[in-house]
């Protein structure tokens, strides 16, 4: 069963779930859903891509990681390229191919970035916003399983995409998921800083609500033992008269 199946049928499965797990909410249809599939994949991560990624990050070279990225990064340049020609950037569209062509044959097969120093930026694209040039609506944000946040649109979208990845059509096929392996703990480890400052900033978050409330409670405690200890001001407040009655 190859990749591009593969994908196929775990969009399948997600919106049978979301079949199963629509809310009320309009603003997010989908709550209950993403909501288990959001901390599926923290789960996930914290247990197992996270430290790979850690490991990943602490025991290569910054250099061979840049080359690893590099890499991994000019095969997605080709399908880049192909979606800026089929929305119409044709500037954009024809730059990417010629990185692609320039770093494949003067940097090492993509290990080194050449085009970006030679003036030649990249210009991200999927068949996802594709479709939105195309005139296709966003649809509701889903999370989708392993995959993580997306729209209803990319999500339709993603076994094209899978498609045109050169990847998914190495062969041996072992050597194929190795390099699905290795992109994917190199993409995590690229974001590391990024995820540490969001789950520092949350807990400080968590922490200052944490003492918000203990806080408040102290004070209603406070508030309610000079009750018990001056009964009269209970008799006070509830015979006071509003200024404007």
């Amino acid at each position: 069963m190859n990749f591009v199946a593969r994908r196929v049928g775990m969009v399948i499965m997600a919106f049978a779930l979301v079949g199963c797990s629509t809310t009320g909410n309009p603003r997010d249809p989908l709550e209950g859903f993403n909501r288990a599939m959001f901390n599926f994949n923290d789960a996930l991560d914290q247990a197992a891509l996270k430290p790979t990624a850690i490991a990943y990050q602490s025991t290569l070279p910054s250099f061979v990681q840049t080359g690893i990225g590099n890499f991994f990064g000019n095969i997605g340049d080709l399908w880049s390229s192909v979606n800026n020609l089929l929305q119409g950037k044709l500037a954009d569209g024809l730059s990417d191919f010629m990185r692609v062509a320039v770093n494949s044959s003067f940097g090492l097969g993509g290990i080194i970035d050449i085009a970006s120093e030679a003036g030649m930026p990249k210009h991200k694209e999927d068949f996802g916003q594709t479709l939105g040039k195309w005139g296709f609506a966003p649809g509701p944000y889903i999370v989708l399983p392993l995959l993580g946040s997306s729209t209803m649109r990319d999500t339709l979208a993603l076994p094209v995409d899978t498609w045109g990845d050169l990847l998914y059509h190495t062969y041996p096929v072992r050597g194929r998921n190795v390099g699905i392996v290795v992109r994917l703990v190199d993409q995590r480890a690229a974001v590391l800083d990024a995820s540490n400052l969001i789950e520092g900033a949350a807990l400080i978050a968590t922490s200052l609500c944490v003492m918000l409330i203990c806080n408040a409670a102290r004070v209603k405690s406070m508030t309610m033992e000079k009750y018990r200890k001056n009964p009269r001001l209970i008799i006070l407040i509830t015979e006071a008269k509003p200024l404007h009655s």
